[in-house]
């Protein structure tokens, strides 16, 4: 029976196996394989993980995007409630707005780095990725200049390597 007290994965195995239709199911499918009268007995195996435990074991990489997205916020009200000079404003607010966004979504996604198979290589990508791709990107819309323009197509190509590295 469905308990309210229930863990994720306790869901996940009543959903799956001890719900009563998956029960029934499982049970005419063994009983027509088998060719048996008597019910089949189904034991699942679940190894509970807390994700906490997960994350200290790969790395600081749960503490590092709460610090990535801290910033991202503090950058962001940041951005938001400056005034730019009034004749590149239109060029250094959406420069401004990129940088934050692609700073905020590499946050988050460094929350999904423990989960990964080399968290260390994702998690390191990530970080210098999002640094040389923003950091330029936020240093134009508050500066003006283009000192490090061209650090942030690298930092992008980072970017994309970092999401490839999830896949492998």
């Amino acid at each position: 029976m469905l308990d309210l007290k229930m863990g994720f994965s306790d869901v996940i195995n009543y959903v799956i196996y001890d719900n009563p239709i998956s029960k029934s199911a499982t049970n005419l499918l063994s009983r027509k394989i088998s060719g048996s009268t008597s019910a089949p007995s189904v034991t699942v195996i679940t190894e509970k993980v807390p994700l906490w435990k997960l994350a200290a074991e790969n790395g600081p990489f749960i503490r590092i995007a709460g610090v990535m997205g801290a910033t991202a916020v503090a950058l962001g009200a940041y951005g938001a409630h400056r005034s730019y000079p009034k004749d590149k404003a239109h060029e250094l607010k959406p420069v401004f707005e990129t940088a934050n966004r692609m700073h905020f979504f590499h946050s988050l996604a460094l929350l999904g780095v423990p989960l990964c198979r080399n968290p260390r290589v994702v998690g390191t990508l990530i970080i210098t990725g999002t640094i040389l791709f923003s950091g330029p990107c936020y240093y134009y819309a508050f500066t003006g200049e283009h000192k490090f323009g061209k650090l942030a197509p690298i930092g992008g190509t980072i970017l994309i390597i970092g999401w490839l590295s999830m896949v492998v």
